[in-house]
């Protein structure tokens, strides 16, 4: 005779589900985790409170910030189809600040688990912060004197 197939799973199937899903949960806890912890260490590269990286529209402001974007692009961010376009560019203006280049926001984009931890933990520095500022104020007295 044939075994009838239960509707509900036995125990032995109950218990391979779940462990894979606890698995699955695990890992996903993990890489959200070094990802976020990644973010963090690149807020405070750059000077910017590393807790701003969890809250989220006020880490969108910081990103700006870092990047050297305006900041009213995070209203953008909530325009469909726009927002694909201004968080590129501000990935972008993020890896520019550390003096990386377009493939490096392509890390950052796509594979932000890896990227952003090797921003954060890496020796680059965030170029804007060593700068000159842009206004002379030698006065032209000090060059008469010469």
């Amino acid at each position: 005779m044939k075994e009838e197939m239960s509707p509900f799973m036995d125990n032995k199937q109950m218990l391979i589900y779940s462990i894979g899903f606890s698995v699955l949960v695990s890992f996903l806890i993990y890489i959200v985790s070094i990802t976020i912890y990644g973010i963090w260490r690149v807020f405070t590269k750059a000077g910017q409170p590393g807790w701003a990286s969890i809250v989220p529209i006020y880490n969108a402001v910081v990103q700006c910030e870092i990047g050297q974007k305006p900041g009213w692009w995070v209203l953008m961010l909530f325009i469909p189809f726009a927002n694909i376009v201004f968080a590129v560019m501000i990935a972008n203006g993020i890896s520019k600040a550390f003096g990386k280049d377009e493939g490096f926001t392509a890390g950052l984009i796509f594979l932000p688990f890896i990227f952003y931890p090797l921003l954060g933990f890496g020796p680059e520095k965030w170029i804007y912060g060593t700068q000159q500022p842009e206004v002379d104020d030698t006065r032209i007295e000090d060059h008469l004197v010469d």
